[in-house]
C-alpha cells in the first residue's frame, strides 16, 4: 500500500520509524458533470476575480478572510516557520483504556507500518505491551498542514491508529433529545431486551451496500443499451399509529423467524397499524360511513319486522280459532230458528230420493 506520511513513533525514549497508509477506502460512485444537450464534459476553471484570468496551480496561494472580506496572505515559509513538534512525529501522550475514548470523536483510520528493519524490534515491543495491557495509546500528530489528535491501538498484528476530533469539536446534546416527558414501562423494557437478544451479534464483514450494488447494476445496464426494471414505488400513505407493545412483539416474532426459531402454530396475531389518510381523502370517508349506517339502518329495520311478525303469529291464530268458534255457534242458532225449517225440508225430500234410487234387496223366503 502507498505511504501519505513518513515519520516516528515517538514512545519514551524509543523512536520507531513508521510509514503511515490509509487503512480505509471509499467505495461510493462519483459523477462527472456533463452538458445535457451533447454529453460534454463540464469542468471548474480557477479564474481570477480581479481580472478574469485563469490562473495554473502555481499561482495559487493562501489566504484568511476576516469578517470583513479582507485577505490576509499566509505563505508556506510562514507555516513552516510555526513551532510544530508533531510535524514528523507521532507523540504518544498516555495510555487510556479503550471504553474511556468517545466514539463521537473517531475519525479516519490509519495503519502504521514499520519502516526498514531496524524498527521491527521496537514496532512489535509497542505492539505487544498494547496487547498485554489491554490499553489504547492516545497520541498528537500532524497531517496535512495541522496537528491531531489519535489513538492506537492493535488489529490483529498490526498498529492501527484512528483519529479523533478535538474535544472542543464535538458539539453538545442541547436541545436534542425529546423535550416531553415520556415514560417507558417494564414490560416494554422487556419486550426490547427481548428484541436484542433475538437480533444477536453480526458479522459485519457480512455487510454490504445495496444502494451502491444498485447503482452500479444501472450503470451496467445503460453501457449495454438496457435498462433495468422499475420497481413499483410504494404508494404515499399518511401517518401511522402504532401499538408500541404489538410493535415490539412483532419484531421479536419475525426476527426469531428470520433465523429458524418460529414458534410452532404460527397462529401468531399481527400488530395493527392504523393508516391516517390525508386530508383529501376525508371526503370519501364521509361517504363510506353514510352508506354503512344506511345499510346498518335497513338491516335493523328488516330484522325487527321479522321478529314482530313472528311475535304476532299466534295472536292471529287464536284469532282464526275464536272466529270459527262464533261461525259454528251461528250455524246452529241458524238451524234452530224458525227460518231453518225450509232447508229441513228440502233436506229430508233430497234423503227420500236418494232412497229410492237404491235397488232393493229379494225378500228372504221364509222356510217350511
Amino acid at each position: 500500500m502507498r505511504s501519505i506520511w513518513n515519520g516516528a513513533i515517538s514512545f519514551g525514549l524509543v523512536s520507531i520509524p513508521i510509514k503511515l497508509v490509509n487503512a480505509t477506502e471509499n467505495h461510493s460512485i462519483s459523477f462527472r458533470q456533463i452538458h445535457t444537450a451533447d454529453g460534454g464534459r463540464v469542468r471548474y476553471r480557477k479564474v481570477c476575480e480581479l481580472d478574469g484570468e485563469e490562473l495554473d496551480a502555481d499561482e495559487i496561494g493562501k489566504a484568511y478572510e476576516e469578517a470583513d472580506g479582507s485577505m490576509i496572505p499566509i505563505t508556506d515559509a510562514d507555516l513552516s516557520s510555526l513551532p510544530l513538534p508533531t510535524a514528523k512525529t507521532i507523540e504518544i501522550v498516555a495510555f487510556v483504556q479503550a471504553d474511556s475514548i468517545d466514539p463521537l470523536q473517531m475519525d479516519a483510520a490509519y495503519y502504521l507500518s514499520a519502516n526498514g528493519v531496524p524498527a521491527a524490534k521496537p514496532y512489535t515491543l509497542l505492539r505487544e505491551a498494547l496487547k498485554r495491557s489491554r490499553k489504547v495509546a492516545i497520541a498528537k500528530f500532524a497531517l496535512r498542514g495541522r496537528e491531531r489528535l489519535g489513538m492506537l491501538r492493535v488489529v490483529d498484528d498490526v498498529i492501527a491508529m484512528h483519529g479523533l476530533l478535538w474535544p472542543d469539536e464535538i458539539r453538545a446534546t442541547d436541545g436534542v433529545a425529546p423535550e416531553t416527558g415520556v415514560s417507558v414501562r417494564d414490560a416494554e423494557l422487556d419486550l426490547a431486551d427481548a428484541l436484542m437478544d433475538t437480533l444477536g451479534d453480526v458479522d459485519v464483514s457480512t455487510l454490504h451496500d445495496d444502494y451502491r450494488t444498485a447503482v452500479e447494476e444501472l450503470i451496467a445496464a445503460k453501457a449495454d443499451g438496457a435498462l433495468p426494471a422499475k420497481e413499483a414505488a410504494p404508494a404515499p400513505g399518511g401517518g401511522k399509529v402504532i401499538d408500541l407493545m404489538a410493535a415490539l412483539e412483532n419484531s421479536v416474532k419475525a426476527a426469531k423467524a428470520s433465523r429458524g426459531e418460529g414458534e410452532e402454530g404460527g397462529g401468531e396475531s399481527v400488530a395493527e397499524v392504523t393508516h391516517l389518510g390525508s386530508r383529501k381523502s376525508a371526503p370519501a370517508k364521509k361517504t363510506a360511513r353514510k352508506t354503512a349506517t344506511k345499510t346498518a339502518t335497513k338491516t335493523a329495520t328488516k330484522t325487527a319486522t321479522k321478529t314482530a311478525a313472528k311475535k304476532s303469529a299466534p295472536a292471529k291464530k287464536t284469532a282464526t280459532k275464536g272466529t270459527a268458534t262464533k261461525s259454528t255457534s251461528a250455524k246452529k242458532s241458524a238451524a234452530a230458528s224458525p227460518k231453518s225449517t225450509g232447508a229441513k225440508k228440502s233436506t229430508a225430500a233430497t234423503a227420500k230420493k236418494t232412497a229410492a234410487k237404491k235397488p232393493q234387496s229379494p225378500k228372504r223366503r221364509a222356510s217350511a
